[in-house]
Formats: structure tokens, C-alpha cells, sequence
């Protein structure tokens, strides 16, 4: 099944980090357009990016975590307001899945599964 997911963990906290808004776009004629939003649920999760039925289409996306959001929502002072990640869809029948890791003064991503 093709899909983009993600998982966010506060590593300073050592929890999910739960209602983080996130945006997915797609880079299309050189320019981003979104394509789907959401917010992590009580797991740190958000286990579609996809409107329900479209397609995963080849090429590059960007994943926008609103960092500062969660950190106001928490009563941390964050450094970073936003964390964008982009990646490469090669394949159109796979599920890519884009976990953060966050702290108040830096994150980390890698492709997961």
C-alpha cells in the first residue's frame, strides 16, 4: 500500500509529541502545493498524509513539522520554529515513512519503516 506517515518524539521529554501540525506538499512545475495536513495524535503519530484516494505520485515532497506550535503548546522555548523535511518519491507503490526526532535546539529524521 503507498502512503506517507510520519511519528514525532521529543527526546527531551522522552514522549510522543502529540498535536504537532504538519503539512505535506509536492513539488510540481517548480513550485510546492500541498497536498495533506494533519496533527500527531496522543502517539506522536500521523498515519496519513494522503487525502483518503489520492495517488502517491513520483517526485519530491516536503514534510512541514510546526515545531513551534508544539513547544508554545508545552511551554518550552524552542530554537526552531519549523522543521522541513524533503524527500524523494521513487516509487509509487511503497509506503514512506518520515519519523522527526525533536528537542527543544534540534531534530533528526531518517526514512523509516
Amino acid at each position: 500500500m503507498s502512503a506517507i506517515t510520519t511519528h514525532v518524539l521529543d527526546i527531551s521529554s522522552g514522549r510522543p509529541a502529540e498535536a504537532v501540525p504538519i503539512v505535506l506538499e509536492h513539488k510540481r512545475a517548480g513550485a510546492w502545493v500541498e497536498v495533506g495536513r494533519g496533527s500527531t495524535d496522543a502517539d506522536g503519530r500521523l498515519r496519513t498524509l494522503l487525502p483518503s484516494g489520492a495517488p502517491l505520485e513520483r517526485g519530491l515532497y516536503r514534510i512541514t513539522f510546526d515545531t513551534g506550535a508544539y513547544f508554545a503548546a508545552t511551554g518550552v522555548d524552542g530554537f526552531y520554529p519549523e522543521a522541513s523535511v524533503v524527500f524523494e518519491v521513487r516509487a509509487d507503490r511503497e509506503h514512506y515513512h518520515v519519523p522527526l526526532l525533536l528537542s527543544p535546539y534540534g531534530y533528526s529524521t531518517y526514512r523509516g519503516s
